[in-house]
């Protein structure tokens, strides 16, 4: 089968077709056919499109809406995919769509209908800036394919259901996840499922068996503690603000400080909700960027104590949830990076797993300073206690999985 796989942006469209079906999935044979993003839609937009690992290719042009640029991603696929010699590009079996959240109904991946979209209608107070966007999706690709072509909705916050009271619940007064459902949610739990399945494929561990903690680490980070394949706690919470350091959101802070902010600032609530969410983390620590790239650089090129201390307060804020699930887990086999800088950002990574040798872990720096660049693997040494690895995440290629099994009556496994 063809999958279609979206996530729509309030701006944006990112795409990837894949080709899949039950066989594939189990010889993790699945073709990633074409892939592609349009950003700054609504005007003059930006169009990167690549058919399957061939060169970008990049032009601007106007495109108004998400169905213009649904319709055009999928017109460059086909007639790309003619030229490419590529045959059934044409053929869109299936849609598949990222959706940020899914509240306490959604609880798994689901086919789309008109009761599942009220449903998500629903959530959108909770997920203001993200599920609306995630609708015009769905909506785009109905309008564009017909009615005729299943679509499935995989939700971030799906994974984490598994929690137990004692992790969602805040100390709040209980009336108010009554009225309310003020809760911890959970967000990345496409992620975090994604890197627990591939660790077990590459260790030939069993699903009961898996107890790990999981790091995805880009612009917006969270960990997750897993026990026998299932989210047991992860570190966001009722919205993507709560937990560790992130390239502009402060993480974990004194709920006390809003209301003192805006006083000693002059600021309303809403303006230091904004200020956590789009001036901190390793933009407001360093006063440069939120690119972790960049602060390395700084820090080793330059020697700046601010992008030092941005990169330090990350590692030290990660290090402690490790030590936090370790506990809550009674243990674990592995800690996997995953993501945009735990993927690729060696040094992070070493200075996160500082100071834990008394664990057994027992980091391989060359094996480290080598995973990188969408490599996977092991980062500590042959007979480590507590082991690291490294596996690139792929929700786009869950996502598709889904919606095939979804399509095909098999449900959704997590």
């Amino acid at each position: 089968m063809n999958v279609l796989v979206l996530n729509a942006g309030s701006s944006s469209l990112k795409f990837k077709l894949i080709r899949t079906d039950p066989e594939a999935m189990a010889r993790d044979a699945d073709q990633r056919l074409a892939s592609g993003e349009i950003e700054r839609i609504g005007g003059e937009a930006i169009l990167t499109f690549r058919i399957g690992e061939g060169p970008p290719v990049r032009k601007v042009e106007p495109v108004r809406d998400h169905f213009t640029a649904v319709s055009r991603a999928l017109s460059w696929i086909v007639g790309q995919g003619a030229e490419a010699g590529i045959e059934g590009l044409r053929d869109i079996d299936a849609v598949g769509h990222r959706v940020v959240h899914g509240g306490e109904r959604f609880k798994r991946s689901v086919l789309i209908d008109e009761e599942v979209i009220r449903g998500i209608e629903d959530t959108l107070e909770l997920a203001p800036l993200h599920n609306p966007h995630n609708l015009k999706g769905i909506q785009a690709a109905r309008d564009v394919l017909g009615p005729g072509v299943p679509q499935a909705a995989v939700f971030d916050t799906a994974f984490h259901h598994t929690l137990p009271d004692h992790a969602y619940l805040y100390a709040i007064p209980y009336s108010l996840y009554r009225r309310h459902r003020i809760r911890r949610y959970g967000f990345h739990g496409t992620s975090h499922r994604y890197v627990a399945y591939r660790y077990r494929r590459l260790t030939g561990t069993t699903r009961d068996a898996t107890r790990l903690v999981t790091l995805h680490l880009g612009n917006g980070c969270s960990a997750c503690a897993i026990a026998g394949g299932n989210s047991v706690d992860t570190s966001m919470g009722f919205t993507p603000l709560e937990g560790l350091v992130m390239g502009t959101r402060s993480g974990d802070v004194d709920p006390a400080l809003l209301d003192y902010i805006a006083v000693k600032e002059g600021m309303s609530l809403a303006e230091v909700q904004s200020l956590l969410n789009k001036q901190s983390g390793l933009l407001g620590i360093s006063g440069l960027t939120h690119d972790m790239r960049e602060l390395l650089a700084e820090a080793e090129e330059h020697d700046d104590r601010r992008a030092r201390l941005a990169i330090e307060i990350f590692a030290y804020r990660a290090r402690k949830y490790i030590g936090a699930y370790l506990a809550a887990l009674g243990g674990a086999s592995a800690i996997v990076f995953t993501g945009g800088i735990g993927e690729n950002a060696a040094d992070v990574r070493a200075r996160i797993l500082d100071g834990l040798e008394w664990m057994g872990l027992d980091l391989d720096p060359a094996a480290n300073a080598a995973t990188i660049g969408g490599r996977e693997g092991r980062i500590t040494r042959e007979g480590s206690r507590l082991e690291a690895w490294v596996i690139p995440t792929d929700e786009e290629l869950l996502i598709a999985r889904d919606t095939v099994r979804l399509v095909l009556g098999s449900g959704s496994r997590y």
